[in-house]
């Protein structure tokens, strides 16, 4: 299987139609893949239909659908019907989310998420469908950090995704699935050779994130400390967030595929504006086929 490339963006601060001009841009370029995120933005499922309508080609993906905000047969007649919409263009990325969301936000029942993901699969699976089907069964792509999640996937799912993850767990993530199953990696990055401006951005996008008990988890198990975690520090940042000149990050990007990984998911966050903006000249720079 060759690697390729893709990209995750969240688009919360673009009107539609520009986003429907980028994501043709992303097709332009040879971007594989467009995973839209799910967080108290735009529905994910009405995004990547409305996006399928203005592209001929890239893929769709939810990266992640949280499977706590919908029932598993709706969840099943959403992504079905934006896959037959897109002539098969679509795969439906699951997870768990975090419980800063889904309990502290959401007030829903976060007990035993890896239980509650695994009664869910098998009701998405029983899930009855009448309407037309897509031109073939959607991809089912799981979020995992850890070794359970990462065995859940290899088990049920046809791939996973990772996120605000280093190549070290890009190759742990490999060993626990085997070959044969996709391994799609996201990877912020900031075409910047400034240090505090790039630190600055991926200290402030990373902010979250530490402070979800998954991500510390994994974090730690990767050698990072609770000091690295609580503060942001360099190391932590460095580690997970590739910035600098084109060569530095494109070393980054090749360091998830000697790991492993079957397909790279470009998270370009603006030098100004960080998450708020999709960086295109970045974008352009990491295109498929573009030189080093």
């Amino acid at each position: 299987m060759s690697t390729t490339l893709g990209v995750w963006f969240a688009p919360e601060g673009m009107r539609s139609p520009e986003i429907a001009r980028c994501t043709q841009l992303m097709e332009e370029l040879g971007y594989e893949t467009f995973w839209l995120a799910e967080t108290f933005g735009r529905d994910p499922f009405a995004l990547a239909a409305f996006l399928g309508a203005r592209t001929e080609r890239i893929k769709l993906a939810t990266g992640i659908a949280n499977i706590f905000h919908r029932h598993p047969g709706a969840m099943k007649q959403a992504a079905n019907t934006v896959a037959e919409q897109t002539g098969g263009r679509f795969l439906l990325g699951l997870g768990i989310s975090s419980p800063q969301i889904v309990a502290k936000i959401r007030k829903l029942d976060y007990a035993k998420p890896v239980t509650q993901l695994l009664r869910y699969l098998d009701d998405y699976e029983a899930s009855r469908y009448f309407a037309v089907p897509p031109p073939a069964p959607v991809p089912l792509i799981l979020a995992a950090l850890g070794p359970r999640m990462l065995a859940v996937a290899g088990e049920r799912a046809d791939g996973v995704i990772t996120y605000n993850m280093t190549p070290e767990h890009t190759a742990r993530a490999r060993a626990a699935l085997g070959p044969g199953k996709l391994l799609a990696v996201e990877q912020k990055v900031v075409l910047s050779e400034s240090a505090a401006t790039s630190r600055a951005i991926a200290a402030k996008v990373l902010g979250f994130y530490r402070r979800a008990p998954g991500y510390r988890k994994a974090w730690l198990s990767l050698g990072f400390t609770d000091t690295d975690i609580d503060e942001g520090s360099a190391r932590l940042v460095d580690g997970v967030v590739a910035w600098g000149s084109e060569r530095a990050i494109r070393e980054r990007i090749d360091a998830h595929v000697a790991a492993g990984a079957d397909h790279v998911c470009l998270q370009p966050l603006h030098p100004e504006a960080g998450i708020a903006a999709i960086d295109e000249n970045a974008l352009r720079v990491f295109a498929p086929g573009a030189s080093a």
